[in-house]
């Protein structure tokens, strides 16, 4: 059309079809419940010397401040979470590196021994960005993710959040492909929604990218009192929602971040404080999600 060049075809991922909050399933999740609520535990591992990392100051060429602040959420932190967990009786999803099954494997053992708990697939190392890797590569890894966590803790792995977020144009079509039945990566709703890849569907399960520590506190220098504000406000919201829509509410953590005594003394009084309305919600893990959705 002559003079309408702004007129011009837009380009689509075509994963998955818009839909507002009113044609949501008035469908509720278990027992009745309107709030589904999950914890995710990031457990990752990064490479010494390797630049690819959260920070808290510039890196250098050997950059031994953030490569060992990052070292204590492992040999430190995680270890605190996991006894607050199990004091809350919280069931944790593990977003969990696989070389940490060579690096740390009692940490992972650890969270394993936590009822509920439900292993995730989170790349190799979250010193490498998934979306760079060659297609074969990339198929690779994801393939002998699963496999390695499968064998190691016996359960059936079925998510997948790519460290940094980060994906191909492939990454969808290798996680059906590979046995994965949902993913994380994808944060445009507070539901669960059907996600289409050439191998078949897959569901996306909401995973937060605020109320996450790490974009929140690092990078935009959140305090831990906004975050747990943050988490507050996030829960009495969509616990409001909830008595007419079914929601979804995930919180994102990193040892190395929560696992900070400062941080972790006012984290620990904000998780206790929301459980207290445990009786109002469904608190459960991704997988547990997805299958209900799915069903």
């Amino acid at each position: 059309m002559a003079g309408q060049g702004w007129l011009q075809h837009i380009e689509h991922h075509h994963r998955y079809r818009y839909r507002s909050p009113a044609q949501i399933s008035k469908q509720r999740w278990p027992n009745g419940k309107g709030l589904a609520l999950y914890v995710a535990m990031n457990l990752e591992h990064f490479a010494f010397g390797n630049s690819e990392g959260a920070k808290i100051a510039p890196s250098n060429q050997l950059d031994v401040l953030n490569y060992a602040w990052r070292d204590y959420g492992n040999r430190v932190g995680a270890w605190h979470l996991v006894d607050l967990f199990k004091r809350l009786n919280i069931p944790p999803a593990l977003l969990c590196n696989t070389s940490l099954l060579d690096y740390c494997p009692e940490l992972v053992d650890a969270w394993l021994a936590c009822e509920g708990s439900e292993l995730i697939g989170h790349g190799h190392t979250n010193s490498e960005r998934q979306g760079e890797l060659e297609e074969s590569e990339e198929s690779d890894m994801v393939r002998y993710c699963r496999h390695r966590l499968q064998t190691w803790s016996g359960q059936n792995i079925r998510g997948w959040l790519s460290p940094w977020i980060s994906e191909s144009t492939a990454t969808p079509e290798l996680l059906a492909r590979h046995g994965y039945g949902y993913t994380l990566n994808w944060a445009h709703d507070d539901m669960p929604s059907v996600f289409h890849t050439r191998e078949g569907e897959l569901i996306s399960v909401p995973y937060p990218q605020e109320i996450n520590d790490i974009p929140t506190i690092v990078p935009n220098g959140a305090s831990i009192e906004t975050f747990c504000a943050m988490i507050e406000g996030q829960f009495a919201e969509l616990l409001e929602r909830s008595q007419h829509t079914p929601q979804v509410m995930g919180i994102a953590l990193h040892p190395y971040i929560v696992g900070q005594p400062f941080r972790f003394h006012l984290l620990k009084k904000t998780l206790a404080r929301i459980l207290e309305q445990r009786d109002q919600i469904w608190l459960t893990t991704p997988g547990k999600i997805a299958e209900h959705f799915q069903a």
